[in-house]
């Protein structure tokens, strides 16, 4: 079923339709699953909220999550790395993308129930509190879960094609074996080398090496999500994924051994 899973994901991909405005917006995505019993799930409802879900409180009888990172391909973020304002691709990178993986999880839904088994899409934004601006179900802290990646200093995963992508999961009842969960740091500044690029990129002064304020960060996205209305929802910003080390490989991987 993993093979199936992760090959279903990368055809449906490749095979989408991306907009005339942006003919190239992801470069093949990476898959992993987290077993639905994992202990870390329940210590989620108190480091983001006693509300956060379990995987067994969205779907009965529970077994694996899927999560998938969709890169961005190098020309979105390339577009959003100057400037106070948010680039008009990587608005648009944002709102096709949401569609994208709503798209993919009916799909997965669809093969699974085929092969008789149940799912439950998770919508890949919008599904936080406004006032705590924390999530009733993360999706960076599922894939941290699944091991597809580690936090990084901007408080974002890295995954082994980086930063500059967005996030996708759906529970299930079939059983699939999990990914095993990486060992050590994939953010320079976590491994002990210096960085911070990231906190310089930060254009309000929201993201510091000490945390991050949500509400300062909020204040960002909601003028760039006014700045597209017209576009679609697109509360965005991503000053601090893009190019950076960070923002399209692993890059404590790249370094020289001790």
């Amino acid at each position: 079923m993993k093979d199936i899973i992760e090959e279903e994901i990368f055809r449906f991909v490749k095979g989408y339709k991306a907009p005339k405005e942006l003919p190239r917006i992801w470069e093949d995505p990476l898959v992993a699953f987290a077993d639905a019993g994992d202990p870390l799930f329940l210590e989620l409802k108190d480091l983001i909220a006693p509300s956060h879900a379990l995987p067994s409180e969205i779907l009965e009888g529970a077994e694996t999550v899927i999560v998938y990172f969709l890169p961005f391909h190098k020309s979105i973020p390339k577009a959003n790395r100057r400037g106070l304002q948010a680039a008009r691709e990587w608005a648009l990178a944002y709102i096709r993308t949401n569609q994208l993986i709503i798209d993919i999880n009916d799909h997965l839904t669809e093969v699974l129930k085929k092969r008789g088994f149940d799912a439950a899409p998770l919508p890949p934004t919008h599904n936080f509190d406004k006032k705590r601006l924390m999530s009733d179900w993360s999706h960076k802290h599922v894939a941290y879960i699944a091991g597809l990646g580690k936090f990084g200093l901007h408080h974002l995963l890295i995954t082994e094609k980086g930063c500059c992508g967005r996030l996708g999961s759906l529970v299930t009842n079939a059983p699939i074996n999990a990914t095993r969960r990486p060992d050590g740091e994939n953010c320079l500044y976590k491994s002990g080398k210096p960085c911070q690029v990231c906190v310089q990129k930060c254009v309000n002064g929201a993201l510091k090496s000490d945390g991050l304020d949500r509400h300062r960060c909020y204040k960002v996205l909601l003028e760039n999500e006014a700045l597209y209305e017209e576009e679609g929802v697109a509360d965005v910003c991503g000053k601090c994924t893009c190019i950076v080390p960070c923002s399209f490989h692993n890059p404590v991987r790249k370094l020289p051994a001790p």
